[in-house]
């Protein structure tokens, strides 16, 4: 199956509410925090016909490679708050927090995952001084399972897909169990919602950059979709305020489950197995609690093959970006949508517009990301200048 490229009939661009800004303040806390690069891109630019490619490049965020620290850390943050009955006693560093949080101890953080997501979970679970356990599908990569594990995670890999995985994990849920997942089913709903609220720091931090540096905001926005809290959180931004861009969901085309959705007018399921190389969007079903916002607020769908990702991250390193087999999704679908009779019409004047692709993880699995783009991730250009 090649590119499929669809306008979402249930769009309406209605308002969503913005995020509050403690949310960035949390993460202003944690160790290492810092604003991940936003990249010029002005050969990818002239590839794609447009007059500005801005990347924003979610390949390391606090020591990991992809942004599921920033929705793994605050989820995971409410959760013990709700558990505890409210806010801990104030703290300035997560060394802080962890030392009020001892009397939880034994205390498990839980989730499923394709990979990033669980490593974010475990990560934050190390910090904090708690045990994690991590669900994985059958067909997880060893180099991700080991990324999970080296974080002191218990790694169960799970005989099924990633939705299997998910129902294991919402067994687990219990008094020295917090279930942290991104995606949501009946009666857990606020976690998911925390996970979409974290993630919208990303785009605080790109609307900081273009401020600085003088550049109008984007007129196109891609971002890839697995069940949805990510693009949840781009709608939460993006539908808030006067500035509203084309938004472009991109997706597997063999776990395409928000773009089927749109087009039958309800959550329609994706069945597995799901083996695209862009594993972290290898999901089969939407997060009921992220359908609505997408359903409103995304306007165009795309799905991509594995071939398609992989000529992305070629073309990502050419322009000194590291993006994973995940992370190069939206750049095979902004050129899957230009390319298309249809979907070239989502840019009015294409020459003059600004794009802004989202890359959300760097080289998860190195050896196969050398096999892909033909170089170790190592070798691509160290010097990114910020959008300028």
């Amino acid at each position: 199956m090649g590119a499929l490229v669809n306008r979402n009939p249930l769009f309406d661009g209605r308002n969503w509410p913005a995020v509050p800004p403690e949310v960035m303040a949390f993460h202003r806390r944690l160790p290492a925090y810092a604003p991940t690069l936003l990249v010029d891109a002005p050969r990818l630019a002239d590839s794609l016909g447009v007059g500005r490619v801005l990347v924003k490049a979610e390949t390391q965020r606090m020591g990991l490679p992809s942004f599921k620290i920033l929705g793994a850390s605050w989820a995971s943050y409410r959760a013990i708050c709700e558990h505890i009955g409210g806010e801990p006693p104030p703290w300035a560093n997560i060394n802080e927090l962890a030392a009020s949080l001892a009397h939880l101890r034994p205390m498990t953080l839980a989730a499923a995952t394709d990979g990033n997501h669980g490593r974010a979970v475990a990560f934050m679970a190390r910090l904090l001084g708690f045990d994690a356990h991590i669900l994985v599908p059958d067909g997880t990569s060893e180099a991700r399972i080991a990324a999970i594990e080296g974080e002191s995670a218990t790694v169960t890999v799970v005989d099924g897909t990633y939705d299997d995985a998910i129902e294991q994990s919402a067994e687990m849920a219990g008094d020295r169990c917090l279930v942290v997942s991104d995606t949501s089913w009946p009666g857990y709903e606020t976690i998911p919602a925390n996970v979409a609220e974290g993630y919208t720091t990303i785009f605080a931090e790109v609307d900081d950059a273009l401020a600085a540096n003088g550049i109008a905001s984007p007129d196109l926005v891609a971002v890839p979709v697995g069940v949805g809290a990510f693009m949840a959180a781009a709608v939460t931004h993006f539908r808030s305020g006067a500035h509203r861009p084309v938004l472009v969901s991109v997706e597997p085309d063999d776990a395409n489950c928000v773009q089927l959705s749109t087009i039958n007018g309800e959550i329609t399921e994706t069945p597995g197995p799901h083996r695209s190389i862009m594993v972290g969007l290898n999901c089969g079903v939407p997060s009921p609690l992220a359908w609505p916002m997408m359903a409103s607020g995304v306007e165009w769908c795309v799905s991509v093959n594995s071939d398609a990702a992989g000529t992305a991250m070629g073309d990502l390193a050419d322009a000194q970006v590291v993006a994973g087999e995940t992370g190069s999704a939206s750049l095979a679908g902004v050129r899957a949508l230009l390319a298309d009779e249809e979907g070239s019409a989502a840019l009015e004047d294409p020459a003059s517009a600004t794009v802004l692709i989202m890359v959300t993880e760097g080289a998860t699995d190195p050896a196969n990301y050398e096999r892909i783009v033909g170089r170790p991730h190592t070798q691509v250009g160290r010097v990114l200048t910020a959008a300028r």
